[in-house]
Order: C-alpha cells, then structure tokens, then sequence
C-alpha cells in the first residue's frame, strides 16, 4: 500500500518545490524536470535495478497505462542508477513506453531521499528505496511515496492523480 510518511532521511513531502535535476536518458538525451513546468505533470518513480522481477513488472505496468497518464497529461520518469546502455537494452527487451533516466552518480536519488543502505553478505551497499513522486505542472510535489511495492502501483498512481481532479490539470 501506498505511505505519503518516508522513514529516510532528507524526505520530502507534499507541498514542496521537487527539487530539480538534468539526467540523461535511455538514448543519451538529457532530461530536465524544469522542462517540464507549465507544460506536464511529472510522476517521477525512482526504482533499484534494470531487469530485476520488481523492477520489470513496475515497468510494465507503467508503460500499459501511458494513455491514462496522457489523458492527465502527465509524463512517466523512471530513474535508477544503471546507466543509459543498461536502460536502452532494459526499454527495448520489454518494450517499455516510459522514460528511463541514468543517475549513475545517485544525485537526483540523494535530493529525493530514497538511497539506504542495506547489508548483503556481510556488506553494507547503498541501495535504492522503490519510490515515487507526483510532481504538479508548477512544479510542487503533490505527494511522496516511499517504500512502494511494484505490484498495481502504476494503477494506484494513476487513480490518485484521477482523484487530484483539476488540481493536477
């Protein structure tokens, strides 16, 4: 289920600027949320790994549900930090409609707070949080969800920016 209260450190929040970055995509062109203003709304999901079950399915279902987030007018961001090869053999295996972002160095990750640490095998590696931010047309987060499940949260995502109504418009 969806958690608007993150439990990192450096979490943002509803109501707050979505701080901004300059990524490069699949194709190495470079994407600036900026862009974006007064012209889309942006969900923006940060997600641990290309081609990994979660990260595929999540995916997938974001790209199944591109003419709803159209309707809304609004663009899908995906962002992990694989690099933009790893994303272009990622997209086209799958088919994948959404936008895939390399944060390679983890920035746009640090300033949105979904970087922790996890112990595997008896080391600590920094590690994605599967998150997702609903970013309006001026550019404010309309809502920050940290620790999502891959599972129908594109569909989840779609229906609460439905019920933001004119608000996301």
């Amino acid at each position: 289920m969806l958690q608007d209260t993150p439990t990192l450190s450096a979490k943002l929040r509803p109501g707050q600027p979505a701080p901004e970055f300059e990524l490069p995509d699949a194709d190495m062109n470079l994407v600036k949320l900026g862009g974006y203003r007064n012209r889309r709304n942006v969900v923006l999901y940060f997600y641990p790994r290309d081609g990994t079950p979660g990260c595929t399915m999540e995916a997938i279902e974001f790209s199944e549900r591109d003419d709803g987030f159209e309707a809304l007018k609004a663009v899908v961001l995906g962002v992990s930090m694989d690099d933009c090869l790893s994303h272009g053999a990622f997209r086209d295996k799958h088919g994948l409609s959404v936008r895939l972002l390399a944060d390679t160095e983890g920035e746009a990750c640090r300033c949105y707070g979904v970087l922790h640490d996890k112990e595997m095998e008896g080391r600590r590696k920094t590690c994605i949080l599967r998150s997702t931010f609903i970013i309006d047309r001026k550019g404010m987060i309309r809502h920050a969800l940290y620790g999502v499940s891959p599972r129908g949260h594109a569909q989840e995502i779609l229906e609460l920016m439905k019920g933001m109504g004119g608000k996301c418009k």
